[in-house]
């Protein structure tokens, strides 16, 4: 047994522990796993004279192997790491090893992380409960849409769209993960707009409906952004976290904590580390630092829609966002991509209710229009709650009998 290689090694409460899935390039099963828990931790790619006992008890230490399943536990001591700083950890245990000739694939399966570690985190400001909270809705799904074509469409057609589809039973809109503030739809006239649109909305039928807009941008832009949200009266922002990064989703949430938005997380570009089984991130990690870091709602994946990702993964990050964590706030997980009514039953059967429904070409394609679309959704999801099968519940419902004809 070495410095990174001790299968005898009991971890400890302050030990954040990383499970691996490994191919080794050339090498033994066990060299690989002590050259990943040494470039991970303290090595390098060959001893150093500046090396002492007192450096050497930090060391990174495999202390499990599966070589079967090709899986490896490595336990990280505490002191390694900078309490509440993301990037640092990441750093460590999802950086340079990436890169290793002698590794042909690796992948990040899971962290678990220490109580200690746990509470150098605030987590969301805003949670799953406060969201439900703010809107009034409860035991029923969160019906949410994203504004279609995802780009093209003014702040004026955006705000008469936004009128019909809240009025129809939507809850909560979005703009897609690439629109920012561009010439042909400016951020603040977008804001103004819609938001307006929200009070209207509060002042006809009573109900507390939401706008995401995306903010996404460099870090002092979006901090401009979701103060300009919060003053025009927007309970709402929206991040791209995977393209903005862990230290400037950190420094929103940071600087916005007394203003307290729901923090809409958008996973764009994850599935570039986090699709490949052998080799990334899986999204499961992501997850967990990003309820740490404070994100209220985050993508998840639908399981049944357009995006890839499997049942059983998709339902633990779920179970993960929903679950306890040390005080830490429950975050609202968002099945998008690829929906529409007919879909309803299985999503539901599969995530529960405890999560917003983003529907896009699955309402704005509908052949009757947007309203129609926002009351097939809605219908969709009231017969499923009561347990009728939609067939049955669309004999006097004609959005729903449209739809369930038109996405087969």
């Amino acid at each position: 047994m070495g410095k990174y290689l001790n299968l005898y090694y009991k971890p400890t409460e302050e030990d954040l522990i990383c499970k691996f899935y490994i191919e080794p390039n050339k090498i033994s099963f066990e060299k690989c796993a002590e050259q990943l828990a040494a470039e991970s931790s303290i090595g390098t790619w060959t001893e150093v004279k500046t090396m002492n006992k007192r450096i050497e008890k930090m060391s990174a230490k495999v202390f499990e192997i599966n070589k079967k399943n090709r899986i490896v536990k490595i336990a990280y001591p505490i002191i390694l790491f900078e309490r509440a700083n993301i990037s640092q950890i990441m750093s460590s245990i999802a950086g340079n090893i990436f890169g290793m000739k002698t590794i042909k694939n690796l992948r990040l399966l899971d962290v678990e992380i220490p109580k200690v570690m746990i509470k150098s985190f605030k987590g969301p400001a805003i949670g799953l409960e406060d969201i439900r909270r703010i809107m009034k809705i409860k035991d029923f799904p969160i019906i949410g849409t994203i504004f279609k074509p995802k780009l093209g469409l003014t702040p004026k057609e955006m705000t008469k769209l936004a009128y019909k589809i809240y009025s129809a039973g939507v809850d909560y809109t979005k703009d897609d993960e690439n629109l920012a503030s561009m010439e042909f739809n400016r951020f603040e006239e977008r804001v103004i707009r819609i938001l307006d649109v929200v009070d209207k909305i509060k002042r006809e039928q009573g109900r507390q409906v939401i706008y995401s807009p995306n903010i996404t941008s460099q870090a002092d832009k979006m901090l401009e952004r979701a103060e300009f949200v919060k003053k025009q009266g927007g309970k709402c922002i929206m991040i791209d976290i995977i393209t903005c990064g862990w230290s400037s989703l950190q420094f929103i949430v940071e600087k916005t904590r007394k203003m307290k938005p729901i923090i809409h997380a958008h996973r764009a570009g994850h599935a570039i580390f986090t699709r490949n089984k052998k080799h990334g991130i899986s999204m499961l990690v992501i997850a967990k630092f990003a309820r740490l870091a404070g994100v209220s709602a985050l993508h998840t994946g639908t399981v049944v829609g357009k995006m890839e990702g499997k049942k059983s993964e998709v339902v633990e990050i779920n179970n993960f966002l929903r679950s306890s964590m040390q005080g830490i706030k429950k975050v609202m997980p968002i099945a998008s991509g690829g929906l529409h009514p007919k879909l309803v039953p299985q999503i539901i059967k599969i995530l529960g209710s405890d999560l917003i429904i983003n529907f896009g070409g699955g309402l704005w394609g509908h052949p009757l229009g947007p309203e129609a679309g926002a009351k097939a959704i809605r219908q969709a999801i009231e017969a499923t709650i009561k347990g009728i099968p939609l067939e049955e519940y669309a004999k006097n419902k004609k959005e729903l009998k449209i739809a369930l004809k038109t996405w087969k």
